[in-house]
């Protein structure tokens, strides 16, 4: 027997190498591994050989559960079986290499341990035999700790991505598929399984995320073996991934990690690792005003350059140009595809425009939406075959009055890759540079074939590929996937793209709880948060701008509205929570996210603590009205328990309403300094807020109580 263990961080993969791989342990770093694992007994009518669990699940060695594999020649073929692999690698890395001759089939598994313990695992499946084999499923799976007896999940639709619900781990699978052709805004970003009640800071957990952005599933799965497990993998349709001989097929990374401090342990992790990419976004993360829901499709040179003086002087440093800009979109009903500037609206091109903007000492950004048109557009009356359909002369039925364009079609990605590359070559060579591209895709892709064949699959890797060559053709160029908001956030799309959009709802007391849950997965400066005017245009609910602002904080700011409107006391809390902003943002975009657990969800404490413990920042919150009149003492957790902090209350712009009247302790005035210890384990006397209202506190360690 030989044992492999890919371990660090605290976290440890032990596997079984010979014979029929075993994953033998997933979880917290057990220390030095013994000769050879234990064996478990063969059980009364079953198999007679020991079960455990498998690295490669599979039929043909007795696996019931859900398959590594499942595929096959037209009916032969169908039952693989690999074994006896040659192993390679290191301590963070683990390659496993198989043939089955008789399914003319080798496989290859990919195991990595990442920065910060974050596990990772991915297969390639080579066809060496007859041609025409067919990939319906390849799954990568590991496993749980049987302590693990209760599932969490996302869920939602437009405008309330990431839903939570929690659920049993019972005998079963419970599969969550997404048939969208994009991740979906009701996608799971993570499946996780844990001890009873986990939550922010307690609990054993195990997460899972798939980074792939097409169609997809995830699963948990609970046998009598016993095993129990996550799993997920690409979800290709018939036909669509066919392998002739010396062909290869590779599955998205799978994403795994351990946490024995609940969901904010899982957080650390994929945070670490993330910023660890050579890819990531290292320099200051800029404020950014989005014109789309100031302006919508009316565009005016002399109104937008209004705007951008208005944005340059709150201290706004990325300036976005949304929909409209181009061919005949006057509304959402025409000119989609038609990647030109608009003569009508823009007789003078966007130069003008982008000068004034950066005269302003900002940078210039646009929207565009390269993966679909319009019915009324140039493109689909030219060239209706670079339309998507899955059934011969049939397109699938509009969805915002668009169809998909065909990027697998030569031509068609062709077209779309040097229309846009024009508009960023002609913005460069005048001297006005377009920094930063909002790339949105506002459709389900759910009937998508090309001429015929189906292409769901290629279709996702041509997005990805199209991302990939503008952005090399002009360096510098930021990407943030947009999709109808937060329908393309996967750590897929984020290998091409630099920050996503969280969602299209602005409204604040529905991001608090979209980005909660987003930002489980990616770190602050990866999501946008924008500031949305003071009624929601979503929603119709109005909130204070401090508790906008204040929402927005804890990610990329930015702002999304006509900013103009701010006057007064208004336009001193905007210019506030700016530079709010730009003074903690290093905080806010490397240190270690903190939630904390408290008995009522009306509350919400959640914050940032430096790496080295010397300073963190917080956010208190009152969703709703609360079960109790106040809260009670709070703990602030991630201190350095031995160090002395000082902490004080930020109320940007000292809005009134935000407390009840005599709702402050006497603290609030000067400050108050405890122990580090003092301030995670007792707590601190909070304010008690009004539904909706939010403050910042910041905790600076002192040299000495």
């Amino acid at each position: 027997m030989s044992l492999v263990s890919l371990a660090g961080h605290g976290v440890s993969l032990v596997i079984e190498t010979s014979g029929d791989p075993a994953v033998v342990h997933c979880g917290a770093d057990p220390g030095p591994l013994p000769p050879h694992a234990s064996t478990g007994p063969v059980l009364h009518s079953n198999y007679d050989h020991p079960l455990a669990m498998p690295l490669w699940p599979q039929p043909a060695t007795g696996w019931s559960g859900t398959p590594l594999l499942e595929g096959g020649r037209g009916g032969r073929d169908t039952s693989a079986r690999f074994a006896d692999p040659e192993a390679t690698g290191g301590r963070d890395r683990l390659v496993l290499r198989a043939t089955d001759a008789d399914a003319g089939l080798e496989l290859t598994t990919e195991i990595e341990l990442l920065p910060g313990g974050l596990l990772r695992l991915r297969h390639t499946l080579v066809n060496v035999g007859a041609p025409g084999y067919e990939v319906r499923a390849l799954h990568a799976m590991l496993p749980v700790g049987p302590q693990a007896t209760e599932l969490l999940d996302t869920a939602g639709r437009w405008s309330r991505e990431r839903s939570v619900q929690r659920l049993p781990f019972v005998l079963g699978t419970h599969t969550r598929t997404g048939r969208r052709g994009r991740t979906g805004h009701d996608a799971p970003l993570l499946l996780a399984a844990g001890t009873p009640a986990f939550a922010n800071r307690r609990g054993e957990v195990w997460a899972l995320h798939l980074g792939w952005s097409g169609n997809s599933t995830v699963f948990a799965e609970r046998t009598p073996s016993p095993t129990r497990a996550l799993g997920a993998g690409e979800l290709p349709g018939s036909g669509e991934i066919v392998l002739d001989t010396g062909d290869a097929h590779t599955s998205p990374w799978t994403y795994l990690a351990y946490s024995g401090q609940g969901l904010d342990g899982i957080a650390a992790r994929f945070h670490t690792y993330l910023r660890s990419r050579a890819r990531h976004p290292h320099r200051a993360r800029p404020v950014v005003l989005n014109t789309w829901e100031a302006v919508y499709f009316r565009h005016d040179l002399d109104e937008l350059a209004s705007l951008a003086g208005a944005a340059a002087e709150a201290g706004v440093e990325r300036f976005v140009l949304d929909d409209g800009w181009f061919g005949s979109r006057r509304d959402d009903t025409a000119g989609l595809g038609d990647w030109q500037v608009s003569p009508e609206v823009w007789p003078r091109g966007l130069v003008p425009l982008i000068r004034q903007v950066n005269d302003l000492g900002m940078e210039f950004g646009l929207w565009a939406e390269p993966e679909m048109a319009n019915p009324d557009s140039d493109l689909a009356r030219q060239h209706p075959d670079w339309l998507c359909r899955a059934r011969g002369d049939s397109l699938a039925p509009t969805w915002r009055h668009q169809h998909v364009v065909d990027l697998t079609h030569p031509a068609a990605y062709a077209h779309v890759l040097g229309s846009l590359d024009a508009v960023l070559s002609e913005a460069r060579d005048a001297g006005a540079p377009i920094a930063f591209l909002k790339w949105d895709q506002n459709r389900d892709l759910a009937d998508l074939a090309s001429a015929g064949h189906p292409s769901q699959h290629a279709q996702t890797l041509a997005a990805y590929r199209l991302m990939d060559e503008l952005a090399a053709a002009h360096p510098g160029l930021e990407i943030e996937s947009c999709s109808s908001g937060g329908g393309r956030v996967d750590l897929g799309v984020l290998e091409h793209a630099d920050r996503v959009w969280a969602s299209d709802s602005n409204d604040a007391l529905e991001r608090q709880h979209i980005q909660e849950m987003t930002q489980r997965v990616l770190p602050p400066e990866l999501v946008g948060q924008h500031i949305g005017p003071s009624t929601a245009h979503t929603s119709g609910r109005t909130h204070a701008l401090a508790f906008r602002g204040i929402t927005a904080l804890f990610g990329h700011f930015g702002l999304e509205w006509d900013i103009r409107e701010a006057v007064g006391a208004d336009r001193d809390t905007l210019h506030q929570l700016i530079r709010l902003y730009k003074e903690h943002r290093s905080l806010l975009h490397s240190g270690v996210q903190v939630r904390a657990d408290l008995g009522d969800d009306a509350f919400s404490l959640y914050g940032t603590v430096a790496g080295d413990g010397r300073e963190a920042l917080y956010a208190w919150a009152l969703l709703r009205s609360g079960d109790d009149a106040g809260p009670g003492a709070v703990v602030l957790p991630g201190l350095a328990p031995e160090m002395a902090y000082h902490v004080s209350v930020i109320l940007p712009g000292g809005e009134s309403g935000t407390y009840a009247e005599r709702a402050a302790p006497d603290w609030v005035a000067d400050g108050y300094t405890a122990t580090g210890a003092y301030l995670s384990t007792v707590g601190l006397m909070l304010p008690a807020l009004n539904p909706e209202r939010a403050i910042l506190l910041h905790a600076r360690a002192l040299e000495e109580l």
